[in-house]
């Protein structure tokens, strides 16, 4: 692959698009052409507006192999898959002189089981269904969507559903029997789907996907000669999250009518009985549960309340999964596809009982007492990812946000590329050469210093653990009334949220600004859209607001931050990867909490400028910031906007920008 070939390729993609040529997408088009015939890893930096979706498409197409692009968001992900590739085949196939094909693939749990829907009995999902007369409609609408020539049966194109309705007519990869046993299994969607991606030339998928073949370390996804990983900063959180077990009652009541159902006798009734044992302890345990301290969730082992009756889960469900085994006499396909899902469901909670029953050094265990939920996650994930992801395949990673301080250390020490900071300089066990590894910043075609402002207000208090001050809200307040609305707040908290939303409906309420307030389920890109198509809004939202917001133009001119996003004390795995790095010498600190906040604030700082056109103010109403040492690291990982400690004038600016924008409007 000719370095000239991908220019050329990459002009022809970008006329598809209406678009312009830009230096850093350029750079970044030829390091992953470079990266995908040298077979190396790659992280690249590449700031909003740079267009790296193209940057690594286009080579990835004109390498000619297979690859797999993995991306965090559903929102990027459809991005890819409805606006990039089919801009993208267009464009090539002209200029390739050859056909392009891609497909997206996702989990077996994200499309219909037709075996589990054509099932006369039902699994037990579908007798809770058939007591809830509103959810009735619900199964219906979908049962005649599936009927339908030419469907998918994917979620994401089906009609909209309860929750409930779609577990109750789906199934998991590990309770599915497999095509070959199937007797829909030529016309099963998920079977269909892969068979689609297998010899596709671009494959997108989920990270979470990704993650779990890495874990588990059993092919899901098709093979590929190349893994390109977007939004990249948030991989290892969705590999820790892919791996994490849960135990509750309701889950394992489950399992053991699912187990009651398939075959009754002895067995499942003392697996049913465990269930209900195991559902009165959690009981018991939460009604005494208090957080009187930040680690309390974390559990150094199972509490002698529980240990007990995780015990018995695990001894019933491992008998009921060996008279599953013994079985071998069924032929009938129905049956055995029941069979396998029963099996699947009983292994997965005898598996999980097992693994919270023998914590490692390793591992991280916490009580929920929101959910009265049992978690067990690895407080580690380089290794595995190191073992079983970059020791296997070339690994493009980029994201607008891989520097903390203007170091790729962190992130690459996360992904497995690095070696922890502990580690001596050689290790034999070390497999991934140093020279092996290119790290790249193109930086971004906006001009930050000039486009945006970055206001830093000394004189307001630290912030507490009661959410935003007085002084902060009040602040926050007289910036809305400059902006004219036109902002995106962001809170760390739901109490943040809940206390703006308070104080700014009283001290705006004669300003004609529409308030819209994130509640706890609402749906991110409804909200983003409502502020998106009204100029003078406000958006109030937590911690999902803070990455993938993307809305460019006067609606959004401001952006304010409520505090630095440092970890919560009480989050059980951060607090655990800061206290094991404390204890092997380092700076928990340092290593954990510093370079998360550093990421998560490049991101919301983001926001602000999406465009060539915007202008505006991102306001951090957290003195910290500027009064601690460790402020510098946050401020350099940031976009180099302009920046001020003055209230004066970030309020003039946002003040001439509103009548800027009255004055076009009128």
């Amino acid at each position: 692959m000719t370095i000239e070939k991908v220019r050329a390729a990459l002009d022809a993609a970008v006329r598809a698009i209406d678009g312009s040529p830009r230096e850093g997408q350029i750079e970044m088009a030829e390091a992953v052409a470079n990266a995908l015939s040298d077979r190396h890893h790659l992280l690249v930096q590449a700031g909003t507006g740079t267009g790296k979706s193209l940057a690594y498409l286009v080579p990835s197409l004109v390498h000619g192999k297979r690859v797999l692009v993995a991306t965090a968001t559903l929102a990027l992900q459809r991005q890819l898959v409805e606006r990039d590739l089919p801009k993208v085949q267009s464009a090539l196939e002209s200029e390739l002189g050859r056909t392009i094909t891609f497909a997206v693939y996702k989990g077996v749990g994200n499309y219909l089981c037709l075996q589990k829907m054509s099932s006369d009995e039902g699994g037990v999902d579908s007798e809770i269904l058939i007591d809830i007369s509103a959810l009735e409609k619900d199964a219906r609408k979908l049962r005649d969507w599936a009927a339908k020539p030419g469907i998918s049966g994917d979620r994401d194109d089906a009609p909209d559903v309860d929750r409930r309705v779609w577990l109750a007519n789906s199934t998991s990869g590990r309770e599915c029997v497999g095509a070959d046993e199937c007797r829909f299994g030529t016309q099963c969607f998920a079977v269909n789907a892969k068979a689609k991606a297998q010899n596709a030339d671009i494959v997108v998928t989920n990270h979470t996907l990704l993650a779990i073949e890495i874990v588990d370390s059993h092919p899901i996804l098709p093979e590929r000669d190349a893994v390109i990983l977007d939004e990249a900063h948030e991989f290892m959180d969705r590999t820790t999250q892919a791996v994490t077990e849960e135990l509750t009652a309701g889950r394992i009541t489950r399992a053991a009518a699912m187990a009651r159902k398939h075959m009754p006798g002895k067995l499942a009734e003392a697996f049913f009985k465990s269930a209900d044992n195991f559902a009165t302890a959690m009981d018991e345990y939460g009604a005494e549960f208090r957080i009187t301290a930040a680690d309390e969730r974390r559990l150094s082992e199972l509490p002698d309340s529980l240990a007990a009756p995780v015990r018995k889960v695990k001894e019933a469900a491992e008998a009921v999964v060996a008279a599953i085994n013994a079985d071998s006499e069924i032929l009938d396909p129905d049956v055995m596809a029941e069979r396998a899902r029963v099996k699947g469901a009983v292994n997965e909670v005898k598996v999980t009982a097992q693994k919270m029953m023998r914590i490692g050094s390793g591992s991280v265990l916490w009580y929920e007492p929101t959910f009265s939920t049992l978690y067990l996650a690895p407080l580690v994930v380089s290794s595995v990812l190191r073992e079983n992801l970059f020791t296997k395949t070339p690994v493009i990673a980029t994201s607008a946000t891989l520097t903390v301080g203007k170091s790729f250390d962190p992130i690459a020490r996360n992904l497995g590329i690095l070696g922890a900071e502990s580690e001596e300089e050689v290790d034999e066990d070390w497999s991934i050469n140093p020279a092996n590894v290119q790290m790249l910043d193109v930086g971004s075609p906006f001009d930050f210093a000039n486009q945006g402002m970055l206001y830093l207000p000394r004189h307001l208090p630290e912030p507490g653990r009661d959410g935003p001050s007085k002084e902060a809200l009040v602040e926050l307040g007289e910036l809305i009334d400059a902006a004219g609305g036109r902002t995106l707040a962001l809170f760390s908290s739901w109490r943040g949220v809940e206390m703006a939303d308070e104080h700014l409906r009283r001290v705006l309420a004669e300003l004609p600004i529409s308030i819209i307030t994130q509640k706890r389920g609402d749906s991110v890109g409804s909200l983003v859209e409502r502020f998106a198509d009204d100029p003078t809004s406000i958006l109030l939202g937590t911690m999902s607001l803070w990455q993938g917001v993307d809305v460019p133009g006067p609606s959004c001119t401001l952006v304010a931050i409520d505090r630095i996003p440092f970890p919560r004390p009480d989050d059980p795995v951060m607090s655990a990867r800061a206290a094991q790095a404390d204890a092997a010498g380092g700076s928990g600190f340092m290593q954990i909490s510093l370079p998360r906040a550093a990421l998560l604030l490049a991101q919301g700082t983001g926001r602000l400028i999406r465009s060539l056109d915007d202008r505006g103010v991102v306001a951090i109403l957290d003195s910290r910031i500027v009064n601690k040492r460790y402020g510098s690291i946050l401020l350099n990982s940031m976009p180099p906007l302009w920046r001020t400690s003055d209230g004066a004038i970030a309020k003039d600016s946002l003040k001439r920008l509103h009548q800027q924008f009255g004055d076009q409007s009128n």
